[in-house]
């Protein structure tokens, strides 16, 4: 008989080079938080509900390693500019979404980029590190018979032979080159490529002892070694957490790789 056990209930000391935040930004009704559900419950809601801000958490375990992926999916309509640049200096990997559609949600990802180079600069400056910022940039809604008003040619000029930036037209609602784009996305972050939707096994909160094996070999999987678990009350670290984590990578620089993340 296997236990449930809920993961609010244990504390998994996992490495701090483990541990990374995906932000998922671009204007309203562009498509992002049903990029979110297809990534963490392969399904998408057909009903729009505008997003303040969203948070989810996603934990691996991958060849034997542990890892946590926290998810903030934004506000399109960024009414407080200091939390949308906190949530960009705490960011590690950024989705960047516009809709094929739309020229003024491609301009606003044009705004975006922008700002994160130039606040991950400023970041970077003050650490001394050299940090590369993994950004992947869609064009949503790739299904619709419609007048394309983003030229190829603008968005080539985008991504601007930019090794860390790539760009994809997919379709949330269809599930069209969305786990290619995941897949790209954390080649490019140089985290495995397991994390995509479609290459590992999903599991439920009540398996949450994988965290501690290298593997489960009574669990049947296509991939054996690749185990994904969503996180179902996943709370936001708090403000107040988030700037010290700046103030201590400010400050601390590469001290602070030698910590850990606990889930909390």
């Amino acid at each position: 008989m296997i236990k449930k056990i809920s993961i609010s209930e244990n504390e998994f000391d996992i490495p701090a080079k483990n541990c990374h935040r995906m932000v998922i930004m671009g204007s309203t009704k562009v498509g992002k938080t049903s990029i979110i559900s297809r990534f963490l419950n392969e399904r998408v809601d057909d009903q729009y509900t505008p997003t303040i801000e969203d948070f989810h958490r996603k934990l691996y375990s991958i060849r034997g390693d542990v890892y946590q992926l926290d998810i903030l999916d934004t506000s399109g309509n960024h009414p407080f500019p200091a939390m949308r640049r906190l949530s960009i200096l705490t960011g590690d990997v950024f989705i960047l979404v516009f809709s094929l559609d739309n020229r003024e949600s491609f301009q606003e990802v044009q705004r975006l980029k922008q700002q994160i180079y130039e606040t991950k600069s400023c970041l970077r400056n003050k650490t001394k590190e050299n940090v590369d910022v993994p950004v992947m940039i869609c064009g949503n809604k790739c299904d619709k018979d419609f007048y394309r008003e983003v030229q190829e040619e603008e968005i080539e000029q985008l991504v601007g032979g930019d090794e860390h930036c790539a760009y994809f037209e997919i379709s949330a609602k269809k599930n069209t080159n969305v786990d290619q784009m995941f897949q790209t996305l954390f080649s490019i972050a140089k985290l495995p490529t397991e994390m995509s939707p479609g290459r590992h096994c999903k599991v439920s909160v009540q398996f949450c002892e994988v965290l501690h094996k290298k593997s489960l070999r009574n669990k049947k999987c296509k991939d054996g070694n690749a185990y994904g678990i969503v996180e179902p009350f996943a709370r936001r670290p708090s403000v107040q957490s988030d700037l010290m984590y700046i103030k201590e990578k400010a400050i601390g620089g590469s001290q602070t790789k030698e910590k850990g993340c606990i889930i909390c």
